[in-house]
């Protein structure tokens, strides 16, 4: 098989023959030009247009063959369209834009980003950092414009931290279909409105749950853009809320009772912050030791594992009643911290509830967000929020990619 056959089977050339292939030391130069049969395409309308001249050559970086770098040489014509009234480049079937290299290899390119550094990618196929940026760029523009948001319904709300200071993204989520649908920097109420104005009114009306933690500019800016949409909160983040709650009560009581009490409770902070099933058998030991003693951190894990069971109700009636009950034994319990918790409960006390109505959490949503940490980790970080945010899309959005005559991966 010639090489001109597998370049053909490769990029899309209607319109456009290869004059001659040439092998140099540094690479493989295909030479195309102009089939005279067919007339050239308009670049902006996509009509044919009529001949006006012709511009200086351009390179295409194309897929490495055989670990040779392949370079596409074309001159691109000008025509004068009728339809857009003015000139125009014409189209270039194999071009990503006005980038430098073909649709095939910015997409190549993006694949094997989706899985290595974007400088790994780069050392690999001997082109620029910026290159793969570029790619990355083309090809999460082109799954941006072409995916379908209409099945959107459930949607999960949560930040995650970029960097150190205080510097953190807002992302949102596809419950349903496991997809990251927006991103952006920050997490103020001015950044959730940016998602809204993204996602559309006539969207935003169609949501039926929306699942996000306490955090009152996520919660009023939703009251305002989705009045319609039930608001669940996060059962994970409620748990992790009286985790916190949990560990203040062992540390006030250390502070409270001095080193004697510390050395007592050394080494036991995951054992009053494990499920009990998940204790090894040296920590089962050392906990029916601790529990016969009257400690306070002893009645702020009964109170935890007594929480535990609102969760296993069927009716919100029930879960309701019983959440009464929880909340007059912890407001009881002289335990600051549990009582702290207790309330934060009762004032948000109808979204929670409304679990057991719409049994949504951002389970998915916590995956997710490991899924951003290891794409910075695996970058060593990013300079910019931009680039983060390009890649969180590229990996976690499941956006489609555009399409080729041939897959190469």
């Amino acid at each position: 098989m010639q090489i001109k056959t597998l370049i053909k089977e490769t990029i899309s050339l209607q319109g456009f023959r290869i004059e001659s292939v040439i092998k140099y030391s540094f690479g493989i130069y295909i030479q195309i030009v102009a089939d005279r049969r067919f007339k050239a395409v308009c670049g902006q309308c996509g009509l044919p247009g009529r001949y006006r001249d012709a511009r200086s050559e351009r390179h295409f970086k194309h897929v490495p063959l055989w670990g040779f770098p392949v370079m596409l040489i074309y001159s691109p014509r000008r025509v004068t369209c009728k339809n857009c009234r003015g000139i125009h480049v014409e189209r270039i079937p194999w071009a990503a834009g006005k980038r430098r290299f073909t649709k095939a290899f910015a997409c190549y390119l993006a694949t094997w980003a989706k899985l290595l550094p974007w400088l790994e990618v780069a050392r690999l196929f001997r082109c620029s950092w910026g290159t793969v940026a570029a790619a990355v760029n083309y090809v999460v523009k082109y799954g941006l414009k072409n995916r379908s948001l209409a099945g959107v319904t459930h949607i999960g709300i949560d930040e995650i931290s970029r960097k150190r200071g205080h510097q953190y993204l807002t992302n949102v989520y596809d419950l349903r279909n496991k997809r990251l649908i927006w991103s952006g920097e920050g997490r103020s109420e001015e950044t959730l409105r940016q998602f809204f104005s993204f996602f559309g009114a006539h969207r935003a009306a169609r949501l039926k749950g929306i699942c996000c933690d306490m955090w009152m500019p996520y919660i009023n800016v939703i009251e305002e853009k989705a009045p319609f949409a039930r608001l669940v909160f996060d059962k994970f983040h409620i748990i992790r809320h009286i985790m916190n709650a949990v560990d203040q009560v062992r540390r006030d009581e250390i502070q409270e009772k001095g080193e004697e009490q510390k050395e007592l409770v050394k080494h036991t902070r995951f054992i009053w912050l494990k499920n009990p099933w998940n204790l090894t058998e040296k920590q089962k030991s050392r906990f029916g030791e601790l529990e016969k003693l009257n400690l306070k951190i002893n009645r702020a894990y009964l109170l935890k594992e007594a929480f535990r069971n609102f969760w296993s109700y069927k009716t919100i009636a029930w879960a309701e009643k019983y959440l009464r009950k929880w909340f007059w034994w912890a407001t009881h319990s002289r335990l600051k911290p549990m009582r702290d918790f207790a309330w934060m409960v009762r004032r948000h006390e109808i979204n929670i509830l409304s679990y057991f109505e719409l049994p949504i959490n951002n389970g998915s949503v916590e995956g997710f967000n490991n899924k951003a940490k290891v794409v910075s980790r695996r970058a060593y970080g990013f300079r910019s929020s931009k680039n983060y945010i390009l890649n969180l899309y590229h990996c976690l959005a499941n956006l489609p990619m555009p399409k080729l005559l041939h897959t190469f991966m």
